[in-house]
């Protein structure tokens, strides 16, 4: 069965929330999105702990704390690092992927040029994380 899940976007171009929202949206379930501008931000987001995600989604290149640093800090938080974080975005370059998998990562994903492809990679995210077992907090 398929569970509803709290969902911590953190992307720095708007663009990418609204399309990555739409796409929830078409899918008519009741996902909630936090949204983060920053991996600065999303640290904020995560120690208040009002709302915990079930799964992180985050961009790479983002201004204030990128991706990569912003892993390193939620690996090394023993009551974060449990979240798993997948990484949307458009570096393909295998140094990120590398030091991206070294962190932590859940998983690496490239964001298409094409929003059909972009619709359906994020439909088979959104329904892989669903069906999933979290570790409760």
């Amino acid at each position: 069965m398929n569970r509803v899940l709290n969902i911590l976007l953190i992307e720095d171009d708007t663009i990418e929330v609204m399309k990555f929202n739409r796409v929830l949206s078409t899918m008519n379930l009741k996902h909630k999105i936090i949204e983060a501008n920053n991996g600065e931000e999303a640290l904020t987001i995560l120690k208040v702990k009002e709302i915990i995600p079930d799964i992180i989604i985050l961009d790479l290149n983002m201004p204030k704390i990128n991706g990569i640093e912003f892993l390193g800090m939620l690996k090394a938080d023993d009551y974060l690092k449990y979240i798993p974080a997948v990484i949307l975005t458009t570096s393909n370059n295998r140094k990120d992927v590398l030091e991206c998998y070294r962190s932590g990562v859940a998983g690496y994903l490239l964001k298409p040029l094409k929003y059909e492809d972009y619709v359906e990679l994020i439909k088979r995210l959104i329904e892989y994380w669903s069906c999933n077992e979290f570790i409760s907090r």
